[in-house]
């Protein structure tokens, strides 16, 4: 039985984006320890369908869901408060935790949650060390390298993959002769706010391999989120990864093409666990993961933009106008990590030269366990 952790649990959120720096230490023994003493877990009313294949990689695969207000809260019997530091509050991704919040649902499990805006690169080393819990961030690259170098860190559980309507993703500046299927990306010079050690590397590796390039074949201009679009208008660059809404400015353009953005039903973030919460204070990190899914379950399980009362809490918490909101379509928010992701990851980051050792196993990178318990999914 483990001993119940009563400390403060600070919960950091960096943005997807982001590069996280790896700094600190931890013992590789507090990993797999979460492993060492079986959970309960027991069946879980609403939430039948509150599990998939992990190996189910189709790109019409429909996300897991659980009734309204399911799973139902469990308050832990002692309250934990959870400081929630995240690298930006404006970002769609984001949405489940602030809505938590302002609707109460952390408050159901017994966690008094609050949310603070932290830089990105303070977030690694802090959840290394244990002295955050979790990330609300992604596998990228330095998280990996820390994991290989002895990090206690899990991904534990997933965030949104993109709809299919979306056009966020590698835009190209099209030159006399060329077209959407006939681009040659080999030596072209691509803008970015997103390093090579993004999770992002991977959907782009994927589309430029399309086209004859590839990571390794292109070269990089790092750009404010803000100059990343100029540049591609007047020459500075031949293409671009553009976000929501940014790509809707070029999409009826025929000068430029769509060549591809993240997978469909593949999300690449989502919630990193350290030390604490993977062991010292499982039963709270169970607790937020349940309070996180019930969130998705009853406010964002389909297309949640449609509700005009939802979209303006939604552009109110974001600090965002509502058309900006309303140009792009819902996210579908995925509590899920799908099979292999992380070694799709690696295999980029290889490829742009930002990774060190051997790649990690999965089973030492992922732990689905949590989130099963949460949907009472038995393993």
């Amino acid at each position: 039985m483990r001993t119940p952790f009563t400390g403060t649990v600070v919960l950091v959120a960096a943005s997807l984006l982001g590069a996280a720096g790896c700094a600190g230490t931890s013992s590789s023994d507090d990993a797999g320890a979460a492993d060492a003493a079986p959970r309960t877990v027991k069946p879980v009313t609403g939430c039948a369908a509150g599990w998939t294949d992990p190996s189910d990689l189709a790109p019409d695969r429909k996300p897991a869901r659980c009734d309204k207000g399911a799973p139902a809260a469990q308050p832990l019997a002692k309250k934990r408060k959870i400081t929630v530091a995240t690298g930006t509050l404006s970002a769609e991704y984001v949405a489940p935790l602030q809505v938590a919040v302002a609707r109460g649902e952390f408050a159901k499990e017994g966690l008094d949650v609050s949310l603070k805006v932290l830089p990105t690169p303070d977030a690694l080393p802090l959840l290394a060390k244990g002295d955050v819990d979790a990330q609300w961030a992604a596998p990228e690259a330095a998280v990996m390298n820390g994991i290989n170098g002895g990090f206690a860190i899990k991904w534990v559980a997933g965030n949104f993959s993109p709809d299919p309507a979306s056009k966020s993703g590698l835009w190209v500046r099209l030159k006399d002769g060329e077209s959407a299927d006939h681009v040659d990306m080999a030596g072209r010079k691509l803008g970015t706010m997103i390093g090579k050690g993004s999770v992002i590397a991977y959907p782009m590796d994927t589309s430029l391999k399309k086209h004859g390039g590839g990571l390794d074949k292109i070269s990089f201009q790092q750009l404010g989120s803000a100059d990343v679009l100029t540049a591609l208008q007047n020459g500075g660059v031949d293409s671009a990864w553009l976000l929501d809404p940014i790509w809707r400015k070029v999409d009826n353009d025929k000068k430029y093409a769509f060549l591809g953005g993240q997978p469909a039903g593949e999300p690449l973030g989502g919630v990193l666990f350290g030390p604490n919460l993977l062991n010292k204070d499982p039963d709270a990190g169970v607790a937020f993961l349940r309070a996180y899914i019930r969130t998705v379950n009853t406010y964002f399980a389909g297309d949640y933009k449609s509700d005009p009362a939802f979209l303006t809490e939604l552009a109110r918490l974001m600090k965002t106008d509502e058309a900006t909101l309303r140009s792009t379509p819902s996210m579908r928010m995925d509590w899920e990590i799908r099979k292999g992701t992380t070694d799709r990851l690696q295999k980029a980051y290889a490829d742009s030269g930002v990774s060190t050792g051997d790649p990690v196993p999965e089973e030492k990178a992922v732990d689905r366990a949590m989130y099963g318990e949460a949907v009472g999914h038995k393993p």
